[in-house]
This record gives structure tokens, C-alpha cells and sequence, in this order.
């Protein structure tokens, strides 16, 4: 994956145990990489379901006084005022939309096929009848849960408001934790059913 000419390494990759019939396509933080969370899918995955988990390309984030890190795209700031990066936004689903291509020509539909990510991840096109599990810590102190409220309200008018499940965590911070994991498998394995 490339952006802002920048290029990532490889993605992570924990592969289908048997044929993959399904994907799970799942998208990092800030700072992050995809190591983490396909060591998190490899513990609740499902065998017909092959998960990639990409690394964003390494670039400077105003946010975090122009330090290069690994990044979807700039972060200008938090508030809800603050400006986006529409072209890196623009670039980072691209690149998004590569990988679900590739999937489709590797012989998986695209009904088969689930994005997902965290903190800055979640990148999505808009289509009226997807499903969406959104999961929030109560005590996240970097996206408070008012503001993940907020968001759960927006993607209600966005999608049909019955597809969308927004669950919060107590005492979760800006992490992940065991019961959210079980909460994804079971999400994921109800959109992605074995099908052979």
C-alpha cells in the first residue's frame, strides 16, 4: 500500500486455515502497525475467513508535532473543528479499495468482505445497507465517548439506523479488550457464515 507517496510495508496476514471464502480487511492507529491486531484476529479467527491487517505508510502528523509515524493520512487535530486532510483521506481509501480488489480477484465477493479498523482506521465508503459494530471504551481519554456518541448518531443517518450497534467497554481506555475481541468475532461471524 502506498500513500502520500509514501510506501508501507506488506500487510500482516493471518491466512484461512482451509479455503477463504471471506476476508476481514482491519485498519490500524495512529502509531501503530498491523503486527498487533493480526496476532488479535490469529486468537478469534474463524477458518474459511483470511484477515489482513496493512501497515499505514510512515508520514509527519501535525498532531503530534510533525513526527513521522505510521498513518492513514494527517491528523491536523482532535476537535471536532479542526481541519482534515481530505487528499490523504482520499489516497488512504484508495489504497483501502486496492486491497478489497485484490481480494475480489483472489475469488472473494465483495458481500464477503468486511472493513474495519481502529482510532483512525475506520475508513468507509457509504453504502445504506451495510452493517457497522462500532466499540468504545468509556474511559478513552484520547476520543471521548461523547464524541463516539456523536459519531454513532452521524452513521445512523448515513446507514439504515437498525444496522448499526455502537457498545462501549467499562473501564476500557483507548485499547481493546477480551470481551470487545468475542463481540468482533461474533459480528464477523454472523456476516461471514461458512459457506462449503
Amino acid at each position: 500500500m502506498c500513500g502520500n507517496n509514501m510506501s508501507a510495508p506488506l500487510p500482516a496476514i493471518v491466512p484461512a486455515a482451509r479455503k477463504a471464502t471471506a476476508a476481514v480487511i482491519f485498519l490500524h492507529g495512529l502509531g501503530d502497525t498491523g503486527h498487533g491486531w493480526a496476532e488479535a484476529f490469529a486468537g478469534i479467527r474463524s477458518s474459511h475467513i483470511k484477515y489482513i491487517c496493512p501497515h499505514a505508510p510512515v508520514m509527519p502528523v501535525t498532531l503530534n508535532m510533525n513526527m513521522a509515524m505510521p498513518s492513514w493520512f494527517n491528523i491536523i487535530g482532535l476537535s471536532p473543528e479542526s481541519q482534515e486532510d481530505e487528499p490523504g483521506i482520499k489516497q488512504a481509501a484508495e489504497n483501502v479499495k486496492a486491497l478489497i480488489e485484490q481480494e475480489m480477484k483472489n475469488g472473494i465477493p465483495s458481500n464477503r468482505i468486511i472493513l474495519g479498523g481502529f482510532s483512525q482506521g475506520p475508513i468507509s465508503g457509504v453504502n445504506r445497507d451495510i452493517a457497522i459494530l462500532q466499540c468504545h471504551g468509556d474511559c478513552d481519554p484520547l476520543v471521548p465517548l461523547m464524541i463516539a456518541s456523536l459519531t454513532s448518531e452521524k452513521l445512523k443517518m448515513l446507514v439504515n439506523p437498525a444496522n448499526v450497534t455502537f457498545k462501549t467497554y467499562q473501564g476500557m481506555m483507548h485499547s481493546s479488550c477480551q470481551q470487545e475481541m468475542m463481540d468482533i468475532k461474533q459480528f464477523i461471524d454472523k456476516l461471514l457464515p461458512p459457506i462449503d
